[in-house]
This record gives C-alpha cells, structure tokens and sequence, in this order.
C-alpha cells in the first residue's frame, strides 16, 4: 500500500476487496465514457481479480480504480481492463501510479508486458499507456483487435490492442 500528499489529503491505493464491488459500480458511472459493466461484474473484479487490480481512496472515497488479471494463455502479461479515475483524483498522476502498482504486486512478479484495448479517440488513454512505457523502458505495438462493424454489431468504436514490453525498468 502506498499514498501520497496532494495539496491536502493523501490518496492511498490498496487491494480492493469485495466491500468495494458496489463503490466501483458508482465511480465507473462517474467517469463517462468508461463502459458500465454489472454490479456482479465489479464485484468479481474486486474480489476473484483483486490482486491485479488497484483501488485508490482519498477521504474514504473511492476515486480511481484499475481492474485487470493475467490470462491464462499469456502468463508473462498483466491485461489492464478498465482506468477509472474520478475527478477529485485527477490531475495528480494518479493512473500510472496505480499502474506501477499493479506490476510492482507479488501476483505480476512474472509479467514483462502489459496489454490493453483502447479505441483510436481515446487519447487520454493513449497518452497514459505511452507515458507508463516509457516509465518502463518498454517498446508498444498496437493492432485493431475488436471491430466495430464485427465484435461490436456497429455499436461501439473499434478497440486497438495495445501491448507495452518487455519492462526494462522496475517500476
């Protein structure tokens, strides 16, 4: 667990736990446009998935949470699902904190890559992934992986694959 100052309080990123399913629902549906996925969903996230995800409090609010998990058939990588920060937590470097975190945990000593999807207008994400790379020393490449007009129906933007690695740098 670590934290750090801001201007006034310090934001503390931890484990999240199953107590955290319900509050992770809210922030996602605070932080347009990060897809909602169900309560059950969330609540799965914080507890199967919880060593290779991040919750962030300030206040004993929850103001950024990261979910991902090692797949099965890549165990060298950590798949970063979702990057929720709430307003009170930006402007601070809070997700690549929380990424560094993620990689620095016991249940990723063995990922040298991390992977994600993010649509092509996403730059926000683009920029943080990019910036977390660097950080890493590790190389990026990207592909179209979900199209829109395929996996999506036509109702979603195409998602990019993007895969960082290997890490050069501890984080």
């Amino acid at each position: 667990m670590t934290s750090e100052g801001s201007n006034t309080t310090a934001i503390t990123l931890r484990t999240p736990t199953k107590d955290d399913g319900f509050r992770l629902h809210q922030l996602v549906a605070e932080c347009p446009p990060l897809d909602a996925n169900s309560i059950y969903c969330n609540l799965l996230q914080c507890s199967h998935f919880a060593e290779t995800g991040v919750a962030a409090e300030k206040d004993g609010d929850l103001v950024g949470f990261i979910s991902g998990y090692i797949p099965p058939q890549k165990p060298e990588t950590v798949f970063v699902w979702q990057v929720a920060v709430h307003e009170k937590g930006r402007g601070q470097g809070l997700a690549k904190r929380m990424l560094k975190e993620i990689v620095a945990r016991e249940a990723c000593k063995n990922a040298t890559h991390m992977e994600t999807t993010i649509t092509a207008d996403n730059e926000a994400s683009w920029a943080l992934f990019r910036s977390f790379a660097r950080d890493m020393g590790a190389e990026i490449e990207h592909h179209e992986h979900f199209e829109k007009g395929i996996h999506f129906g036509g109702k979603h933007d195409s998602e990019f694959l993007l895969r960082i690695g290997p890490f050069t740098k501890k984080p």
